[in-house]
């Protein structure tokens, strides 16, 4: 048999929920991929058994990028380049001027880690200008629910007929 993808609407969240923990505990060979929803539903990675992204460690890595950057920048300006006498503190000592630095800094980290974070995620979503909209039925932006899996060797009327009693309003098969 081919490798099938199934597009499940529901009405309701509830019913979208628990199809999922159902169809988990009756079959082992189908593969949940997306869930399309008006709204975010808490948990659902974990119901549906999303594996862990990277996107904390990176942020935390941009951060530490936006720290060293920024601690060196104000070495450079404000120790080597232009020493200044600002309220008498001592312009030859990176030390010293520390505790004045610290907004800068924190400012730069932050900086660093939100925008280059929101680059990253909007790269590993793909959504970049001119890029096609995934969504596969619009109805799901209102107030429809949608899940798509991938099946393989499976009876597909069976699945059907216990879909439908778990509160599916519409089932698509595509050949994939």
């Amino acid at each position: 048999m081919e490798r099938l993808e199934l597009q499940i609407m529901y009405d309701n969240e509830k019913n979208l929920i628990e199809s999922i923990k159902n169809l988990h505990k009756r079959r082992n060979n189908i593969i949940m991929r997306n869930i399309y929803s008006p709204y975010p539903i808490h948990n659902i990675d974990k119901i549906i058994k999303l594996k862990e992204t990277n996107l904390s460690f990176l942020s935390f890595l941009y951060g530490t990028l936006g720290f060293i950057l920024s601690t060196t920048l104000i070495w450079y300006i404000m120790i080597l380049d232009w020493p200044q006498n600002i309220g008498g503190k001592p312009s030859y000592s990176w030390v010293k001027n520390f505790p004045s630095f610290i907004p800068v800094i924190f400012e730069f980290t932050i900086f660093f880690s939100a925008h280059i974070m929101c680059i990253t995620y909007l790269i590993q979503c793909k959504l970049f200008p001119g890029s096609k909209a995934k969504n596969p039925d619009p109805r799901t932006t209102d107030n429809m629910f949608m899940v798509k899996i991938y099946v393989e060797n499976i009876n597909i009327k069976e699945l059907k007929i216990f879909l439908k009693k778990e509160g599916a309003i519409k089932i698509n098969v595509i050949n994939r």
